[in-house]
């Protein structure tokens, strides 16, 4: 049961995703030239997503399963076809480019885990319905699972490798782009060719385009630069006013265009989204060149409002993720609180730690449904979760380890009085001999529970030795002969008066005669043992007709009859041992009851009425928990009526 549980949390924590940072916030009051790069926008709030653990299936969601890369549907008739199937095309998408596969490959690692988790709920459905317990239920290894595991693994190893390459290729950037900002500022201090300075000019802004991303913290510094000695190469050379116009204009244009694109995004629902796709517009807007100095202000102040729109939906999002894991972060430590002040010194019997243990249980599905804590504290609090369950099994381990020693010293308590009484049974010291067996059989009744399989062998070795003893005895009184001669006459007697009640008596009148009558026979003796079978059958049947007459509850009927047999059973200093043969046999049917009891009473718990069938289940269940209730408040009955017969 405890490596069940551990393995279910475990499987709950592992691969938890990164948070994504707070956006950096345009300010109201920032100009064109302080946007921050693209650069520093993308590099401060995407973080890149994690690659999850291998051995997690966290990220696996209940949802249909993804189409490959190939946009073709995974088959889900055949797990393990569709198992080596996702294996076969993540092999295949191992052999491209890290860059382009990055969607698919996740894709395929969830369809596999769905395919999976089906795989071990139906296992582990066949496992209960063979009768199995839940808490001993462990899936078994999937050779699959493993090889997907594996090439996860090369797939992270490649994706880390091309991180490196990007950073160096953004160091390679910085350098290049020191240099093109250099030698713009060579042209904005040249005497040359007009013609000849304005193509040089544009070649340093295509290849900036080309150069892409820098190291962060070098990206505004840089920006700036730039739009200081391109503005300056404008603003400062007596260009040609028809290029600098037709360059103003189409600047105008796409600048334009831009502002209408992200004023649509300002009602975009996908708050992550919108804020992704606006660092593009933002990056695509530093790589246009300026407008008009009297439309400069104008069109990136409709740019900039949007944009600080847009980034303070992104910002309040997140302040609202924050706030939900600070929740989820109290109530996993309400739950690990609620498992670490368990006292241990109560829980001192089978029913006890069976109580205590659905509660825990309780507590670890309640944990699976809470969401993500912040992600400092989400490792920590769950290996503090974890101690607290592991604390629990391994106390619950060591109580049931006590539990089976003491069991096999009862056993062998019980030998040693088997060994007595075989002793015993061929005594002809009639009186004595029978208070040592009385004696032993109470002694045997102190004694505590022994192993299952060794219970009834036991049992019966004990007690055919006690009943040939007193089966002995018996034969040697004969003096009783005469009186169960008398017995059977008076038994017959109260037959005829039972057959022949009055039947115009009113119903309770006609009741207390018929207990009356009940209560003669119990009282008589025994009778001879050739008549004892064919005198009871005509007694209870002639109460049955009674009963049946007067509408006599079920229950009362079997009571009444219970104790008419009880009479029987004590025959002479046997009678004793049959009477305790007879409370150990309903103390067994009343401990069996009551598990099945238990087993119905949880199993109920995990119906719905709301699922197909769950309604008529439930009133079936319902029926067989109230059934066994009363037969067990009829066996606790009899038993009562045992004791006072042994008092």
């Amino acid at each position: 049961m405890k490596d069940t549980h551990e393995t279910n949390l475990a499987i709950e924590e592992i691969g938890k995703l990164e948070e994504t940072k707070a956006p950096e916030i345009i300010s109201e009051n920032a100009t064109e030239e302080e946007v921050p790069a693209e650069e520093n926008i993308v590099e401060e709030n995407v973080t890149e997503e994690p690659v999850p653990n291998d051995s997690s299936e966290e990220n696996v969601t209940e949802e249909p399963v993804p189409n490959d890369s190939s946009g073709e549907s995974l088959p889900v008739n055949n797990n393990k076809q569709a198992k080596e199937e996702i294996l076969g095309k993540l092999t295949e998408l191992m052999k491209a480019s890290v860059e382009t596969t990055r969607n698919a490959v996740e894709s395929l690692k969830q369809a596999f885990y769905k395919i999976h988790r089906q795989d071990v709920d139906e296992l582990k459905k066949a496992f209960l319905e063979a009768g199995g317990e839940e808490k001993n239920f462990l899936p078994p290894e999937d050779e699959m699972e493993a090889k997907i595991k594996e090439l996860l693994n090369t797939y992270k190893e490649k994706r880390a490798a091309l991180y490196v390459v990007e950073e160096q290729r953004k160091v390679a950037n910085y350098a290049l782009k020191l240099q093109l900002i250099s030698r713009m500022k060579e042209l904005t201090e040249s005497q040359d060719d007009f013609n000849k300075l304005y193509n040089e000019f544009k070649e340093i802004q295509q290849r900036w385009k080309e150069a892409k991303q820098v190291p962060q913290e070098h990206a505004n510094e840089l920006w700036k630069n730039y739009q200081i000695y391109s503005e300056r190469f404008y603003d400062l050379i007596k260009i040609n006013n028809q290029f600098r116009d037709y360059d103003f204009k189409k600047n105008l244009e796409l600048k334009t265009t831009l502002c209408e694109a992200v004023e649509k995004l300002e009602h975009e629902p996908d708050v992550v989204s919108a804020f992704h796709q606006l660092q593009k517009l933002h990056q695509q807007w530093r790589e246009i060149g300026p407008v008009a100095r009297e439309l400069r202000e104008d069109v990136w102040t409709r740019f900039k409002t949007v944009s600080i729109a847009i980034n303070k939906r992104h910002q309040e999002y997140f302040e609202t993720v924050k706030t939900k894991e600070q929740e989820n972060l109290a109530a996993k430590v309400a739950l690990c609180e609620q498992i670490e002040k368990i006292d241990y010194s109560l829980l001192k019997t089978f029913k006890n730690w069976e109580e205590k243990t659905k509660e825990v249980i309780a507590c670890q599905e309640q944990w699976k449904e809470v969401g993500y804590a912040p992600r400092k504290h989400n490792i920590k609090v769950f290996d503090r979760f974890r101690a607290a369950c592991d604390t629990y099994f391994t106390h619950k381990g060591e109580f049931y380890t006590t539990i089976k020693d003491e069991m096999e010293k009862n056993l062998e308590k019980k030998k040693v009085l088997c060994e007595k009484a075989e002793a015993l049974k061929n005594s002809d010291e009639w009186r004595e001999t029978t208070e040592k067996l009385i004696g032993l059989q109470k002694e045997w009744k102190s004694i505590g529970t022994v192993p299952r399989r060794y219970s009834d062998v036991l049992w019966k070795r004990f007690i055919a030795s006690c009943d040939y003893f007193f089966e002995q005895k018996n034969k040697n009184m004969s003096s009783q002969r005469g009186a169960e001669q008398s017995n059977l006459a008076a038994k017959k007697e109260l037959i005829k008066k039972i057959k022949d009640l009055d039947k115009v008596l009113e119903h309770d009148k006609a009741l207390n005669l018929l207990k009356e009558y009940m209560n003669e026979w119990n009282a008589v003796g025994f009778v001879p043992f050739k008549e004892k079978d064919k005198t009871y059958k005509e007694y209870h049947e002639a109460i049955e007709k009674q009963f049946d007459r007067l509408k006599i509850d079920q229950n009362d009927r079997k009571m009444q009859t219970f104790r008419s047999t009880l009479s029987d059973m004590t025959s002479g200093d046997k009678g004793k041992g049959k009477l305790y043969g007879e409370r150990d046999k309903l103390m067994r049917t009343y401990e069996r009851m009551k598990s099945e009891l238990q087993t119905y009473e949880n199993n109920i718990g995990f119906l719905s009425s709301s699922s197909k069938g769950g309604s008529g289940l439930i009133k079936e269940m319902e029926r067989k928990i109230e059934k066994l209730r009363e037969e067990m408040a009829l066996i606790i009955k009899k038993i009562d009526a045992i004791d006072e017969n042994l008092e």
